[in-house]
């Protein structure tokens, strides 16, 4: 759904060999053998190349206590959604993604959105809360919805993929937000923007500050486009864009709480 097919060439004929007689050529299984050994010795030289290494988090991290942030009916109430989306410029025929999607609050409210020849793919990192999810995307008939597992420092998002990606009251719970935002920013489209809705206070009761949420997607690359308070008066949205390179893991300065 999200990549694009590419094509295969065609098998062409083998050339025939100079010199070489159906007696004294190598054998069909010896090539295939001498294929298959330098497969395996690539795939042990990936297995063994070193993960990247990110900094920790000057900060604390606040625990997950649940896939529900808020009643779906109160949230309504405050019209969050309608207000979110206005201020990120989500249109019919966009693709977004709503990263620890939970219980789908903005899932089956982009849907209608973007329409039908728009895209949501709705992540999360709980295998429970992607089953609930999926339910519910079949119960109500999104057909423009994908519901996938992520891992906690790594959405898994396609590459160059995405118009908006929304984290919505979900950033301060991620344990590893300098890996976790390297392999985000990888999923948005040119001219594409990371969605971020926290609330206004510390991250050990879940919310971050906007100038430390600034600063920490500010290390990999990432520059705000847009600030609004929300009308419950403590959230507060910011819409990040591309400004430079992706940094080396090793290049990235963590941010102090």
């Amino acid at each position: 759904m999200w990549t694009r097919a590419t094509g295969i060439n065609p098998v062409r004929p083998e050339p025939v060999d100079g010199g070489l007689t159906r007696a004294n050529r190598p054998s069909t299984s010896l090539r295939t053998n001498g294929i298959l050994v330098a497969i395996l010795a690539l795939t042990a030289c990936r297995e063994q190349a070193p993960e990247p290494k990110f900094p920790k988090a000057q900060r604390d991290v606040a625990p997950i206590v649940s896939d529900a942030f808020s009643t779906e009916d109160a949230r309504d109430r405050l019209g969050e959604a309608e207000q979110v989306m206005k201020l990120a410029g989500v249109r019919p025929g966009m693709s977004v993604a709503d990263v620890g999607a939970g219980e789908g609050y903005y899932t089956v409210r982009l849907a209608p959105v973007v329409g039908p020849t728009g895209r949501v793919l709705a992540e999360d990192i709980m295998a429970d809360a992607r089953d609930s999810l999926s339910d519910r995307v079949q119960r109500d008939k999104l057909d423009n919805v994908a519901v996938k597992l992520g891992a906690p420092d790594n959405p898994m998002l396609p590459r160059g993929s995405f118009d908006r990606i929304f984290l919505v009251h979900m950033y301060h719970e991620v344990q590893s937000p300098y890996a976790f935002l390297w392999h985000l920013r990888e999923g948005l489209k040119p001219g594409g923007q990371i969605v971020v809705v926290d609330a206004d206070r510390p991250t050990g009761r879940h919310g971050i500050p906007p100038d430390l949420l600034k600063c920490e997607l500010g290390a990999l690359g990432m520059a705000p486009v847009r600030f609004a308070k929300l009308e419950d008066g403590e959230a507060y949205f910011i819409a990040f864009s591309v400004a430079r390179p992706r940094p080396a893991p090793a290049q990235i300065k963590a941010c102090g709480g």
